[in-house]
Parts: structure tokens; C-alpha cells; sequence
């Protein structure tokens, strides 16, 4: 079969003085190697999107991780610039996105950035500095040492026992790498914990009642998903559904 479209979601970032919509090569390998699908860059522009449209030739949503945060003033949180860097055109064009794929039954996968995007477009609030809780992991990456260092798996999850997720890795538990100062605070409508942290912390959601698959995990798959089992697995479920919805739109 051929590869069928997924539309993959961009940051805003200025590179040679010159606004630029790019993501990170890494989500793109994993779509293509892992996933089996062919990604599409969907720029941040907001409203002067055509979502349906955008809805209609696809059958995929990939949300990817990044290092802004979602703008505090979409869940009435706290606007300072400490809970920054911000990129409200990704925002203004990520949550529309994901409403759509959830409400048109297009599979989604939300990544990093992209669960706490899926939570908020829901209704849900995020914590910030999660690493400041008592008791809490240090979820942050470590600095000053390689992108592989920094995106070593290196703690454990456990998945819910009635968990989509669950069956799709195989495992009670698995190993993730962590790479986030936020976290999901109060659960969005219609979302369903799929796994917590040692510490309590929100590792992954699906989207209750969804007609299609609808995911977001807090680590990052997309990093190991050439030589990591479950990193692999959640890619190729995600490509299932890709391929099986992509197949009912021709049969129709």
C-alpha cells in the first residue's frame, strides 16, 4: 500500500533573521522508518488555515514535541516569562488541529508538547516546574552533554491494567527517556490515563471513546524507535491506524 499522508505539526523559529516553520528531523525519521507513513509540515498560521481541508487529505495527526510551552493564558495559567519560551502561532494552529482529528476519528499521536497540547484543547490545565513538587522526579533532560545523553531512557512508567497503551507496548511497565519541565494538571475532558512516573506524573493519555487511535505520551519514542521495542511499537500502531483509516476512506 502506498505511504498515506499524515500531517506533521511545526514550531515557529528565526534562523538567519528569517521566521522559519520547521520540526525536528527525528519525529520525520520515525513517521517514515517506523511508522511507515509520509509526513506532511503543516505551517503555523492559525486561522488562515483551511483545517477541514487540511482534515480531509490526511490520515494522520502527528503532534510533536518542542521546546516552547504552551501559552499559560489557554488554561489560565501563570503568562510570566519563566513558564517560557512561547510560540502562540503553533498554538493557534496545534489545538484546532487536534480538535479536528479527534472529532473527524483521524489517528493522532501527540508527543511531548503535543500531550499537553491534546490535554489543553480539551479543557485541562498543565503544572509547570513539575520539578519543584515534593517529592517529584527530576523530569528535565541534563545539560551540557550529547542529544543522546540528553534522551536516554532512564526511568520507569507503568501502564494502566484496562489501558490501550498497555496492550499496544506489551509490558506492565516500560523504561522512557524524560525531557519536560510541565505536565498535566487537571485531566482534559473526555482523556484517560494511560500511564504515570514513579512520582505520580502524567506519562501518557488516550482520548476516551475516540473512533480512532488517539494517543499522547510525555516522552519521547520518536528518538529510539530504530532500536527501543516499545518506542517502535507505539510508531507502528499509530501507522496501523493510519493505513486503516486511510483504507476505509477508499472504500467509501
Amino acid at each position: 500500500m502506498a505511504q498515506p499522508l499524515i500531517a506533521v505539526s511545526t514550531d515557529v523559529r528565526c534562523l538567519c533573521k528569517t521566521d522559519w516553520h520547521a520540526t525536528p528531523q527525528q519525529y520525520l525519521d520515525a513517521a517514515i522508518a517506523a511508522a511507515g507513513v509520509f509526513p506532511l509540515l503543516v505551517p503555523c498560521f492559525g486561522r488562515r488555515l483551511d483545517f477541514d481541508r487540511l482534515a480531509a487529505a490526511v490520515d494522520g495527526v502527528l503532534v510533536t514535541g518542542s521546546g516552547s510551552n504552551v501559552h499559560p493564558s489557554l488554561y489560565g495559567g501563570d503568562a510570566g516569562e519563566l513558564n517560557g519560551p512561547y510560540d502562540p502561532a503553533r498554538d493557534a494552529t496545534t489545538l484546532p488541529l487536534i480538535v479536528r482529528a479527534i472529532d473527524r476519528g483521524i489517528p493522532l499521536l501527540a508527543i511531548c508538547r503535543g500531550i499537553q497540547e491534546l490535554n489543553v484543547a480539551l479543557g485541562g490545565t498543565l503544572a509547570t516546574e513539575i520539578q519543584e513538587r515534593p517529592g517529584s522526579l527530576d523530569h528535565r533532560a541534563p545539560q551540557g552533554v550529547s542529544r543522546s545523553e540528553q534522551f536516554a531512557i532512564k526511568h520507569k512508567v507503568m501502564m494502566m491494567e484496562d489501558g490501550c497503551l498497555r496492550e499496544i507496548v506489551g509490558a506492565d511497565e516500560i523504561k522512557v527517556n524524560s525531557h519536560h519541565r510541565q505536565a498535566i494538571d487537571r485531566l482534559g475532558e473526555r482523556l484517560k490515563i494511560e500511564s504515570v512516573a514513579e512520582d505520580g506524573t502524567v506519562e501518557a493519555v488516550s482520548v476516551n471513546y475516540a473512533s480512532a487511535f488517539a494517543v499522547g505520551v510525555q516522552w519521547h519514542p520518536e528518538y529510539w524507535s530504530a532500536s527501543d521495542e516499545a518506542s517502535a511499537r507505539i510508531f507502528r500502531a499509530f501507522g496501523d491506524a493510519v493505513r486503516g483509516h486511510a483504507a476505509a476512506r477508499s472504500n467509501t
